[in-house]
């Protein structure tokens, strides 16, 4: 059984994430002083102190949730399952009072039903409480410890949500648009097309603005986590002072980037109205701008651009021969030309074809559950 005692200056943690996104985690966990930095296929892990818990969850572009991992080991039977989530140190996190609802899930496992291995887990920490508190009964009044685990070809992983609601909600976009891109999936667009703070940003398809508006964020480097709250906030374990100072650690590292001005435009009024709403929100209404254009219109004035935009896909807004026909009007608008660069998110497998030229780079990307790829345009 591989497990690990976390204490606070030498906590496990892993950050579930969408598939193709882990490089850019990795990085930024390291330019955090996060320590031994390990990429998996949809996930990250690493470890450090305290302060990473706060750190993580204020600053991260592109993570889903920061969770602390209490161990792993390997179960075919509920008594295994039961011994393996007993023998772990629970009460180093769990209080007498504190609440520690149980999901998760298992595939190509022995134990596959859901349902049974939350109890069975529920149980094993429940027996584990009542020795080290000497209780019978937990009220579970106080914070919330979400417990999560994983059972995959057996393998057991057991962990704890310091989040809360997913870190994609960034509590700028209480509306979105039909079919919004997610905010940590826009930000990654971004961070693969190498926005700078020096670029001039357009999205000719802008939707509810997310990609703008984590571009803006990117570039003035404001931490997309500092206007909500998380689960951890609540946990004795994490002093309050340590929140207050990650917050003013992020506040410290932002930076005006005068010369970055993003753009957007949508055929739609009402979407517009919503991006222009978002932005304002989000505090970067300054630098950037939307307005109603048909794409065919799109006819930018600056000499240079950085386009990025998540056209409506055949498997959620049009039909295939609608998503085609926009495909062969952004293969005779996105011209080649020095100084820009497109990319352009889509699950079609025949875009190229319909854009009219093969993309200089091709990156594999999950939006939500659609497998897609970034097509990159960038040579003239």
């Amino acid at each position: 059984m591989d497990c690990w005692c976390p204490n606070l200056h030498n906590i496990n943690f892993a950050v579930p994430c969408l598939l193709g996104v882990e490089g850019f985690i990795a990085d930024e966990l390291r330019s955090f002083d996060a320590q031994d930095v390990r990429a998996e296929n949809g996930r990250v892990l690493f470890c450090g102190s305290e302060e990473l818990i706060a750190r993580v969850n204020i600053c991260s572009r592109f993570s889903e949730r920061v969770q602390i991992l209490l161990g792993e080991f390997e179960a075919h039977s509920f008594e295994e399952l039961f011994q393996g989530t007993k023998s772990l140190p629970w009460e180093e996190w769990v209080g007498a009072e504190d609440a520690f609802p149980v999901k998760g899930y298992s595939l190509k496992s022995d134990l596959f039903s859901v349902r049974d291995c939350q109890s069975i887990i529920k149980k094993a920490v429940v027996e584990r409480l009542k020795d080290k508190y000497s209780l019978e009964w937990f009220s579970e009044t106080g914070a919330v410890r979400q417990i999560q685990f994983a059972i995959l070809q057996n393998r057991v992983t057991l962990l704890l949500d310091t989040t809360g609601v997913g870190l994609h909600k960034r509590g700028y976009r209480p509306e979105a648009k039909e079919a919004p891109i997610k905010e940590t999936l826009a930000a990654a667009l971004c961070a693969a097309s190498k926005l700078r703070p020096y670029h001039t940003f357009y999205d000719p398809m802008c939707g509810s603005g997310t990609i703008a508006v984590e571009g803006a964020l990117m570039a003035r480097n404001i931490a997309p986590g500092l206007r909500r709250a998380f689960s951890a906030e609540r946990w004795k374990q994490i002093p309050h002072t340590i929140w207050a100072q990650e917050r003013v650690r992020a506040r410290d590292l932002e930076h005006p980037a005068p010369d970055f001005a993003a753009f957007g435009s949508e055929i739609n009024t009402e979407a517009v109205t919503l991006a222009q709403a978002t932005a304002e929100r989000a505090g970067i209404a300054d630098c950037v701008s939307f307005s109603v254009r048909d794409l065919a219109d799109f006819a930018p004035k600056t000499e240079c651009g950085t386009l990025i935009c998540n056209p409506p896909y055949g498997e959620r807004l049009l039909d295939p021969e609608q998503a085609r026909a926009l495909s062969r009007i952004m293969g005779k608008v996105f011209t080649q030309r020095r100084g820009w660069s497109y990319s352009i998110i889509t699950p079609d497998v025949d875009f190229e074809g319909d854009f009219g030229r093969k993309a200089d780079k091709r990156r594999k990307l999950y939006n939500g559950m659609i497998a897609c790829t970034l097509y990159m345009y960038y040579k003239a």
